[in-house]
């Protein structure tokens, strides 16, 4: 439910919550049968509690957490007394993850890590502030700043970083030292809508250049197939 209530759409919470959207549906179908009504509405632009599901998120929001505490205090305890110090990363999808693990490796030896990838910068943070996570790194999209939980310490690491764009080989701009958004403006383009900003950011550069192109939204694994055969264009 508090998931649901925070990402506002059913979609969105069971990316977060790592599950299929039939097994959410299913599981907040259940919990309107047991209480006997709805605790959302559901509408074009995603779930919104009602008055009732209000008044349960009120008294939900504490229980969860707490067992959130408890879970991380268990955890910590445990490492404490298997005497191996644990890392818990969190991390949006990034070429150099696998450098930042290889030099965590190397400084800390003694120190095991996990890693947690997840397309949602929000969902990161609020793992981050439930104390699931010990670090995350994540990225802001211009102009639509991420909401960071309060009680969190941040650092930037990379100012401004430039937007790429994925084409396949055989695209008539892929030969071009510079490559212009008007060349791209009759592709088809592939957004996640799941990414925090994305859809937002690459409207606004729509905007700016007056093109309205075609527009998928779908994951990015699936984006890498229609980009390979041509059919699509995506931010990379």
């Amino acid at each position: 439910m508090c998931a649901i209530a925070d990402t506002g759409s059913l979609h969105k919470a069971a990316r977060t919550l790592g599950m299929s959207q039939p097994s959410l549906t299913t599981q907040l179908r259940r919990i309107e049968n047991a209480l006997g009504a709805e605790l959302f509405s559901r509408e074009r632009t995603g779930c919104r509690p009602t008055p009732l599901g209000r008044a349960v998120l009120s008294r939900a929001r504490p229980l969860v957490e707490q067992m959130n505490a408890l879970v991380a205090d268990a955890r910590a305890a445990a490492s404490r007394s298997s005497g191996s110090p644990q890392l818990r990363i969190g991390a949006t999808a990034s070429r150099v993850i696998g450098g930042w693990l290889r030099r965590l490796r190397t400084r800390l030896p003694e120190t095991g890590t996990s890693l947690h990838v997840d397309v949602s910068a929000g969902t990161l943070l609020r793992l981050l502030a439930a104390g699931q996570l010990d670090v995350a790194f994540v990225h802001e999209v211009e102009g639509f700043a991420l909401r960071v939980p309060a009680g969190l310490d941040q650092r930037v690491l990379v100012e401004r970083e430039p937007q790429f764009i994925a084409m396949s080989r055989d695209h008539p701009a892929a030969g071009r030292s510079v490559v212009e958004l008007t060349d791209l403006a009759a592709d088809r383009w592939m957004i996640d809508p799941t990414v925090d900003g994305e859809w937002d950011g690459v409207q606004r550069v729509f905007d700016a250049a007056g093109l309205d192109p075609p527009v998928l939204r779908g994951d990015y694994h699936t984006a890498t197939s229609l980009i390979v055969m041509g059919e699509a264009v995506a931010p990379w």
